[in-house]
Order: structure tokens, then C-alpha cells, then sequence
């Protein structure tokens, strides 16, 4: 293992160090001689060059080693400056004034926008310091770099950084996209109304709120660098797969220091690593400081994330100083001043841009004779004048440049900024600028002066919170150089764009299998779920569209069975024999295969889903994403990631699998999925099923194809519960109301008066998923025990009953004495007598959720608690969810009432031993847990 230096620590120039990855020493020497002629000859640079000398022949050598594929590794950690030093740093293209000029036009818009959004009566906020901080990054990146839709390749996607929108949304000012009523709209995305039109923009980048606008949501930070990462995989998925030309397309993310805290910000670098994406570009805005303060006030932030993501494989550019540094460093001959900018802590450096150039000079400078020496001719206002890294336009366009042009890996940029740069003394580097929102009227001015905009004192002393919006017009050189510069390199960004593709949708015959059950076999409604997607991928148009979406699970979810034919992908290849090579289901991969298997990885397998299901607007190539997985470690685990790809507008279906708290029962995790249709719920683009059978799975799916994909596609998401227990499926009832399967419940099985009165006491049984079954054997029960007729409804969707419940409710609020139909849920249990009694595999609240809208009497049972290790009979109950459970909670609502003696009741539960676990027996103990 590589011997790691304490966080912050340095080794000096001048000092022996620890080699930081361990070198092969232990091969054999094949030409001892040779090796004795090259050790002398490192023996004769250090004692006529120095070690500073050898140090740098040596890291001369690992460099060129590098190039040169030898194998030796790379070192973690270089020193503080500039990785592309100044003698290899391209000619810049643009024009440097113009270029400025629109930068400062920028800054003042961007603060501008969000200074009025402060302005009385709004206060609504903002954020200035992080535009501030990266303007220059991503204007290199719009004048030079950033490919827009039209461009011949396809167009780069771009991950804008959250907290950086304002400056976007002024770059599209200056571009005549939005105007100043749009701006002055900014964070009053209902109240803002002009001329009986919303005019608004949203705080961060929401696709969602601004569908033709943004494309990716990066706000919830540490999602843009997992999605990004994703993004850049499934262009190389399409480009290998056939589907679409993506060999012209990157991917740029740009990312605060702080974000890469954040776990899903490096958890899958070494995934763009092995795959090799160099069509991938990150850009790190290292201005050092996290919302609060410092990100590494002790250490080095650069450094720490330099050696990561050189350990992870990725190509490493660092961008830490202006061009007012390079003669500075070109006469550094003993290595003085590199030895300062390694041993100064990010806090100090930090700290320096909060003070002046009197105090750079006593604090840095000054710090070794040697140092101070190199500016003792110089200004103050001149030591103050050395930039970073991120602000030096020249330094930035270089480091893209290289990015651009490497291969084999993707790259990183570690540009070094200031946050609040350029707005003041009272923002540059203080701690708090991040919370900053407005700017005071003697900041006002003086930040007016820098950029050098036509506005009075007289006009920010009128209304100091409503300065002026500065747009010189559209002959103005400034904006035809920026309008030139777009149309050259494919049209503005960021933009989005909807549905220009439409694919065939499978048939009847598909659905076919399905509808016919499983005769005398028992099949899980997991397996009953693969066995329809395998019909449905016999369709050969539609086929090609599915992305099959699998986190290290296939075998349990009984797809293995793709492997062999559909493949799984991987850009290498296959380049190993397989162990399971001669068995039929062989472990296969393949570089145009289809399947998506992400590993251990929930985390990204939303992103690979999100990637996929917006690929018709990204990509104008409409997929099919089928994510599969752990019930338990879905919207629980990664439910920001779905709200992100909801927000993103991703289409598609995830499956959560083995569902239930009582169904996988011998795994006994804690948090056994007794809640998904809940926080399921919490997702408006999401569309929650809960079926029983295999026949609702095809309904529901079909309708699912036709809502996302068909003539009218709809911007939503479907989430399907399916379970590991094995039951038979039966086959579809003759005339069974697809209606209400799809509007989330329909009459499974009305009581049979058959041996009873006409006069028997009524009851209504609602049940989901896998407690379909038990609501069957509860009806037999009560009939053959009470002499009880039950009606049983299989509830499919409890999220969308209520869904329509909310809407119908919103819609009489509107109009409290208007004529209001009633719901599907009221409209079906009008005259259905008897009490209600809900039940699933889920805690209470999931049934609860329609609670509102039942008429009559309405109970629920559910599997409240932690999920433990026992059979599936005990389990249920011991949640008292099982069969007799359910025949006694419909015996004491109907005693509530008077309809019948509660010693029914009591009688009951002692006759089914409802207080013993071992008695239960409801649900099938066979099938794999």
C-alpha cells in the first residue's frame, strides 16, 4: 500500500521523501551492468546539478514514462503550479479585450440579477460568489470550447454548476434570449407576472421549470459528477451500440472543491477510469472555501484532490497561477518560491485575498529571503495583481485545450479561483460570501468602476436596489463577437430540446403470455416481470430501445438468462475465459452488449437510468431504460437521484423487486421494504404500482410504453413493486376491467352468496401485491367460519387513488359549489357494503393514503417496524397482516357496528391463535429468499 503524507504536509524540495507508489523493484535484473550505468549516472546529476537538479531530471523521466505506456506509476501529488508549463502553453485565439469586455458585462448582470432579487418586498435571494469565482472558466469554455446542438458532432452536454446559474442566465441576456423581465423574474417562478404571463426563472438549473432551457439539475451537489460520469458512459453505450455517432460529443462538468466531499462525487471515478472515457472533462472551481468556510483551511484542496483522481486513473491538469507569475517561477532556480506555494495552507491563501498586497508581501513573501528578494522592486498594487490560475483566460484556454486532445482517459481541471472575486474587498474570500446576496451601495459603486459599465452615481443613489441591466446592443463588437463565436461552434447553451424520435411500440401479441398465467408452475411476480420484458424484447423494432439497468442482481432477479444473448456491456469487451463458459447461461460481456450491469452500485445505476431515460432530448434517441433492483435500496437509498432524473425529465421504468417487509424475510435486514409505495408517492413524476399478478404487470406496462413513449409522451416515471414469493399466476378474468387496473383498483373477487342468506353480513376487502392472496383466504374464512360475504378489490395503485384524490379535491376547493364527479375510488365503493379492511406488505400509511376518500368504515393493517429474519408465514403473523388477521379485523368492524357479536371477534382470533407466530401459514414458504 502506498505510503500516504499527512493531509497538508509537504515535502521539501531539498528534503528525502517517501516514493508515494511503491516501485516493482523486485523484478529481475536482466542487465545489471546497464542498471549500474544509469544509477551512476543519477549519482553524477545530483553531485554536479544538486538534488533539486535530479529531482526534476527524475520527474522528467516519470513524465516521459507516462507517455510512453511503461507502467511505471504516475505520482500522486505534484508540486503547487501549473501542470502545462509557460513554454507549452498554445497561442490563445480569441480576442483578448473583447473576451474582457463581455466577462465584466457578465459579472455586473449576474450580481445584478440577483441584487434585485433582493430588492423590498422580494427578498427572495440568490447566490453571487460561485458565478464570481468561475466566470472566467466557463467563458473560455462558450468562446472555444462548448458545442452547441447544431454543431456538425452532435453538441457537448454540460453540467453547469448549481450555485453559478445567475451567470448563465446573463450570458443568455447578452445573447437575446431572455430579457430583463425574465431576469427581474429570477426565484418568483409564480408571482412574477407581466401582462397576465409568468415571466420567472428558476434559482438553479431545473430542467423541469425550464424545459427548453436547462438539460441537467446539478444543484443537489455531488449528483452532477455521478450523473456526468453516467452521461459520458451512455454516449459511449450509444456510439458502441450502434444507435448513434457520440465520437464528436463531450462532457463537461463543472463542480465546486467542496462538492467533491460529497461521496458520490469520487465513489465512481474509477468507472470513467475503466472505461476509458476521454470524452469526459471535469472542472473543478477550487476557490477553496466550502459554504461555510475553508474546504481544507489546514491542507490543500488541489493537492488532496490531485492525488485522488491520479489514483483513480484520470489525466491531471492543474491551473493554480496567472501569467504575472511565470517570471516569478522561471528565476525560482533553488526551488524557493515552489517550496512556498506547497507549504501554504489553503486557509492563508485564503486569508491573503481577504487583506491586500502589503500583506501578501509580510505573510508570503516575506517568508524566505529568497522569496522576498524577487519582489523587493515591486508595488504592493503589483504583488496584488498576481492572479490564479482560474482568472488567467490564457492559462484556462490551455489546460481545455490539452483536455480536449488527451486520450485514453477522462481528465480533470483543478482551477485555482477566488470566491467573490472581482465584486470587493467586503466578498473576495470572506467566509460568508457565499451567503452574501446583495451588494451595498459603496459596493456598488467601486464594483461599477472594475467593470467599467456606463451607470451614474446618480443612478444607483436613485434606487439602490434597482441598478441597472447593462446590454450595449446588438451592434455592439462585444455581442457580435460573442453571437459569432456561438454560431461557429453549433448555437447556444444551454438548450434543450424535446421529442424529434419516436420508436414502435410492441404489439398485442407481446402481451400475450402474460394474460394466459402460469398454469400448474408457481411464478414470483419478479419472475412473471422478466418473462414479459423477454416477450416484449422478441419485438425486433422495439428491442434495440430497452436498456436493461442491473446492480449486480441478475441472478437473483432470474435474468441471468440475458447474458448469452442480449449481452452485457462492456467497452473492452470480454478478454477473459468465463468460469460458467460451457454452461448455456455464460457470463457474457460484449462491447456492443446491452445490459447495463453497474456492480454494487445503486447510486449509479440511477445515473446510468437518468442518462438513458432523457437520451430523447439529449440525444434526439428515445430509450427505454428497465432498471431492476432491490426493492429495499431503491427510492430509500437513491431518492435524490430519482428526484434529479425527475427533474431531468427522464422517462422509463424502475422495478423494485423482491419487495415487501414479509416476502424476503431470511435476508432479515432491518429496513425490509415495508415503505417504497410511500416515498414513491413523495415523487410527482412518479407513478406507483403495486400488482398481484402477472396479467396487471402487462396492463400496467403496456399503458406505461404508451404514456411514455407513444404519440403524447409524458414526462414521468414508472415504479412497479414486484415480489419474490412464488404463487401460481392465474390467468387474466374474462372481461376483467383493464380500467380500473390502471386507475389503481377493480372488483378481483365479489363474495359468493353460495350456502349463505341473501340477508349475510357484507364486508369490503382492499389488498395489494402480494397480500392479494391473503385477502382471498380471508374471504373464505369469514364464509366458512361466519357465514360473511367479502367482496375482495385488488388495489394496484394506492399512490395514483390518491393521486386523483388530491386532484379532485384542489379542483373543489377551486370551485366549492360546482357539480364534481366523484372519484374512482368513491365512484367504486359507493355502494359497496359492509366495512372496509385495507391490507399490504407495506406499513399502515401506504393503505392510509386514501383514507380520506373511502366512504364508510375503513381499516388498515400493515407491517409497521423493523424487518427481521423468520418464515414468511410467522412474519405476517406476527404484523398480524395474514389471512385470519384479516378475517378478525373484519369481524370487529362489523361488531363495532352491531351487525354481529364482538365475541365473533374474540372467538376468531383464539380459534386462528392470532397471538402465536408459529400458527400463521399464510403465503407460499417455498421459492429462494
Amino acid at each position: 500500500m502506498p505510503l500516504a503524507l499527512p493531509r497538508g504536509t509537504f515535502v521539501s524540495q531539498n528534503e528525502a521523501g517517501p516514493i508515494l507508489n511503491g516501485l516493482p523493484t523486485n523484478l529481475p535484473d536482466i542487465d545489471p551492468a546497464e542498471t549500474a550505468e544509469w544509477l551512476e549516472s543519477l549519482d553524477g546529476v545530483i553531485d554536479a546539478g544538486g538534488r533539486n537538479r535530479a529531482r526534476y531530471v527524475m520527474l522528467k523521466l516519470l513524465e516521459r514514462a507516462r507517455e510512453r505506456h511503461i507502467g511505471v506509476p504516475s505520482l500522486t501529488g505534484t508540486d503547487y503550479v501549473n501542470t502545462i508549463p509557460a513554454a507549452k502553453e498554445p497561442a490563445f485565439p480569441g480576442d483578448e479585450t473583447l473576451e474582457r469586455g463581455i466577462r465584466r458585462l457578465l459579472r455586473w448582470n449576474a450580481a445584478i440579477m440577483v441584487h434585485r432579487a433582493q430588492r423590498p418586498g422580494i427578498g427572495v435571494g440568490g447566490h453571487i460568489a460561485s458565478y464570481a469565482s468561475s466566470a472566467t472558466l466557463y467563458e473560455v469554455g462558450f468562446n472555444h470550447f462548448f458545442r452547441g446542438k447544431d454543431h456538425p458532432g452532435g453538441g457537448d452536454q454540460i453540467f453547469f454548476q448549481g450555485h453559478a446559474s445567475p451567470g448563465m442566465y446573463a450570458r443568455a441576456y447578452l445573447e437575446g434570449r431572455l430579457d430583463e423581465v425574465d431576469l427581474d423574474g429570477f426565484r418568483q417562478e409564480h408571482s412574477h407576472i407581466v401582462d397576465g404571463e409568468v415571466r420567472a426563472l428558476p434559482s438553479y438549473p431545473h430542467p423541469h421549470q425550464m424545459p427548453k432551457f436547462w438539460e441537467f439539475p446539478t444543484v443537489s451537489m455531488g449528483l452532477g459528477p455521478l450523473n456526468a460520469i453516467y452521461q459520458a458512459q451512455f454516449n459511449r453505450y450509444l456510439h458502441n451500440r450502434g444507435i448513434k455517432d457520440t465520437s464528436d460529443q463531450r462532457v463537461w462538468a463543472f463542480l465546486g472543491d467542496g462538492e467533491m466531499d460529497e461521496p458520490e462525487s469520487r465513489g465512481v471515478l474509477q468507472l470513467a477510469a475503466n472505461e476509458e472515457l476521454d470524452n469526459l472533462t471535469f472542472v473543478v472551481n477550487c476557490n477553496l472555501q466550502r459554504l461555510d468556510g475553508p474546504v481544507r483551511g489546514n491542507g490543500k484542496i488541489v493537492q488532496e484532490l490531485e492525488a485522488f483522481f491520479r489514483g483513480a486513473g484520470w489525466n491531471v491538469i492543474k491551473v493554480v497561477w496567472g501569467r504575472g507569475w511565470d517570471p516569478l517561477l522561471a528565476n525560482d532556480h533553488e526551488g524557493a518560491l515552489v517550496n512556498l506555494m506547497n507549504s501554504t495552507t489553503d486557509g492563508d491563501f485564503q486569508t491573503f485575498k481577504a487583506n491586500d498586497g502589503a500583506y501578501v508581501r509580510k505573510f508570503f513573501f516575506e517568508r524566505d529571503p529568497r522569496t522576498a528578494a524577487m519582489v523587493k522592486d515591486w508595488t504592493d498594487d503589483e504583488i496584488w495583481r498576481l492572479t490564479r490560475g482560474g482568472h488567467d483566460f490564457a492559462k484556462v484556454y490551455g489546460a481545455y485545450k490539452a483536455a480536449t486532445e488527451f486520450t485514453g482517459a477522462p481528465t480533470v481541471i483543478l482551477a485555482h479561483t477566488i470566491k467573490g472575486y472581482f465584486l470587493g474587498k467586503h466578498f473576495a474570500g470572506r467566509n460568508a460570501t457565499h451567503q452574501m446576496k446583495k451588494l451595498a451601495l459603496d459596493d456598488l459603486k467601486s464594483f461599477r468602476d472594475r467593470v467599467d459599465v456606463p451607470v451614474s452615481d446618480a443612478q444607483l443613489e436613485e434606487d439602490p436596489y434597482r441598478p441597472p441591466y447593462i446590454h450595449p446592443g446588438a451592434d455592439d463588437p462585444r455581442i457580435k463577437y460573442l453571437q459569432a463565436r456561438r454560431a461557429e461552434l453549433g448555437g447556444y447553451l444551454p438548450e434543450r430540446r424535446g421529442d424529434r424520435k419516436f420508436i414502435s411500440l410492441p404489439g398485442d401479441k407481446s402481451y400475450e403470455s402474460s394474460k394466459k398465467g402460469s398454469g400448474n408452475q408457481q411464478v414470483a411476480t419478479t419472475m412473471a416481470f422478466v418473462r414479459l420484458l423477454k416477450d416484449l424484447m422478441r419485438d425486433k423494432e422495439f428491442a434495440p430501445r430497452v436498456v436493461p439497468i442491473i446492480p449486480d442482481e441478475a441472478r437473483t432477479f432470474g435474468m441471468d438468462a440475458f447474458f448469452p444473448t442480449i449481452k452485457i456491456y462492456n467497452p473492452h469487451g470480454q478478454n477473459y475465459t468465463p468460469v460458467d463458459n460451457e454452461l448455456f447461461l455464460s457470463y457474457r460481456e460484449s462491447k456492443t452488449g446491452q445490459i447495463l450491469h453497474t456492480g454494487i452500485n445503486e447510486a449509479g445505476s440511477v445515473g446510468a437510468f437518468t442518462a438513458a431515460g432523457s437520451s430523447y432530448a439529449t440525444h434526439g434517441e428515445p430509450m427505454v431504460p428497465i432498471y431492476i433492483f432491490y426493492s429495499m435500496f431503491g427510492f430509500q437509498r437513491t431518492g435524490d437521484g430519482l428526484w434529479a432524473a425527475a427533474d431531468q425529465l427522464a422517462r422509463g421504468f424502475l422495478i423494485g423487486a423482491t419487495a415487501g417487509r414479509t416476502t424476503l424475510t431470511g435476508e432479515g435486514t432491518q429496513h425490509m421494504d415495508g415503505h417504497s409505495p410511500l416515498l414513491a408517492s413523495t415523487n410527482a413524476a412518479v407513478v406507483s404500482y403495486d400488482p398481484a399478478y402477472g396479467y396487471e404487470i402487462a396492463h400496467i406496462v403496456r399503458d406505461g410504453l404508451r404514456r411514455m413513449y407513444g404519440e403524447k409522451p409524458e414526462d414521468i416515471i414508472y415504479y412497479l413493486t414486484v415480489y419474490n414469493e412464488p404463487i401460481v399466476q392465474p390467468a387474466e378474468p374474462e372481461g376483467v376491467e383493464v380500467e380500473g387496473i390502471l386507475r389503481g383498483m377493480y372488483l378481483l373477487k365479489p363474495g359468493n352468496f353460495d350456502g349463505v342468506g341473501e340477508d349475510a353480513r357484507r364486508a369490503q376487502i382492499l389488498a395489494s401485491g402480494v397480500g392479494v392472496p391473503w385477502a382471498l383466504e380471508a374471504q373464505e374464512l369469514l364464509k366458512a367460519d361466519f357465514g360473511i360475504v367479502a367482496d375482495v378489490w385488488s388495489v394496484t395503485s394506492w399512490g395514483e387513488l390518491r393521486r386523483e384524490g388530491l386532484e379532485a379535491d384542489e379542483a373543489k376547493f377551486a370551485d366549492p359549489t360546482g357539480e364534481h364527479d366523484p372519484i374512482w375510488v368513491e365512484k367504486k365503493l359507493a355502494d359497496a357494503p359492509g366495512p372496509v379492511v385495507a391490507v399490504s406488505d407495506y406499513m399502515r400509511a401506504v393503505p392510509d393514503q386514501i383514507r380520506q376518500w373511502v366512504p364508510g368504515d375503513y381499516t388498515t393493517l400493515g407491517a409497521d417496524g423493523f424487518g427481521f429474519s423468520d418464515t414468511r408465514a410467522a412474519a405476517r403473523r406476527f404484523f398480524k397482516i395474514d389471512g385470519p388477521s384479516i378475517a378478525v379485523a373484519v369481524l370487529q368492524r362489523l361488531a363495532a357496528a352491531g351487525e354481529v357479536p364482538m365475541e365473533w371477534a374474540t372467538k376468531a382470533a383464539e380459534k386462528y391463535r392470532l397471538d402465536d407466530v408459529t400458527a400463521g401459514s399464510s403465503g407460499n414458504a417455498g421459492g429462494d429468499a
